[in-house]
């Protein structure tokens, strides 16, 4: 099926669903009456999320949290966040929604609702190059730098058995440990381990092994019926038109396979 008749259905379905929860007044309709949306958006993870040199926030997630306030006709408000606080934000109703590098988990879903993925994210293993790794089993013994409460982290504490991990609060402190050699293995994204190249070519950084390529959604309450039937609309609508895979491009120097994009918005 291609994209354009999908569209036309996730349209329909999305009409369907705000239709049977008109009587809910949900996030979607005070972030209308306030004519503001609170985005919580991490800004210490490059290419991401990020600030320029004038201090303001950029990076991939940060215009599309810009696009899609846009196109909701609504101003927008970062709520910054780390790793760890990203689904407390949201529980706690500091956030509207999440677009963060929020990958989608069991454990995660459980809490929150995911929008279509909108992004993909490589998750890896990586580390100077004299130490020889290419498993998880090959990290039994060895210390691994993580964020703390992200897919790398569960995955690493999971399955790298006899490895002890080594927790940090945000990306910020994991790229410092690499790059001035206080971590010597790091379970992180490949846009983050490209940063921790950039910055110390001296310390020989390449990729050990991929832990899993992450689906990466929209955070959602798991009480807002409408506001997940329109964001879900809007993924797939800026799929479609192409607009959501020239942010990742600007950003990350790769197009979202097309094949990706059609498994997604089927």
């Amino acid at each position: 099926m291609t994209i354009k008749p999908l569209l036309r259905r996730a349209l329909l379905l999305a009409a369907l669903s705000t239709a049977a929860f008109g009587a809910h007044a949900d996030t979607l309709d005070k972030i209308r009456a306030d004519k503001k949306i609170r985005v919580s958006i991490d800004l210490a993870v490059p290419p991401s999320g990020m600030t320029d040199a004038s201090m303001k926030p950029t990076g991939s997630d940060y215009d599309v949290a810009v696009l899609l306030a846009k196109d909701l006709g609504v101003a927008l408000e970062v709520v910054p966040t780390v790793g760890a606080t990203r689904i407390p934000n949201l529980q706690t109703g500091k956030a509207d929604v999440i677009i963060s590098t929020l990958a989608w988990t069991p454990e995660r879903a459980k809490v929150i609702d995911y929008s279509v993925p909108y992004a993909p994210q490589i998750s890896l293993v990586g580390g100077i190059k004299s130490i020889d790794v290419k498993s998880m089993a090959d990290l039994a013994g060895k210390s691994v730098a993580v964020n703390r409460s992200t897919t790398q982290d569960t995955d690493l504490t999971q399955n790298a058995k006899g490895a002890t991990v080594v927790r940090y609060d945000d990306d910020a402190g994991v790229i410092t440990a690499v790059v001035t050699g206080q971590a010597d293995l790091v379970g992180t994204s490949n846009a983050l381990f490209q940063t921790m190249k950039e910055k110390a070519p001296n310390r020989q950084l390449e990729q050990k092994f991929v832990l899993r390529v992450n689906d990466l959604g929209i955070g959602v309450r798991k009480d807002d019926p409408q506001l997940l039937a329109w964001v879900n609309t809007w993924v797939k609508a800026n799929h479609a038109n192409g607009k959501l895979n020239e942010i990742f491009k600007k950003y990350h120097g790769a197009e979202i396979p097309t094949d990706v994009v059609e498994k997604w918005v089927k």
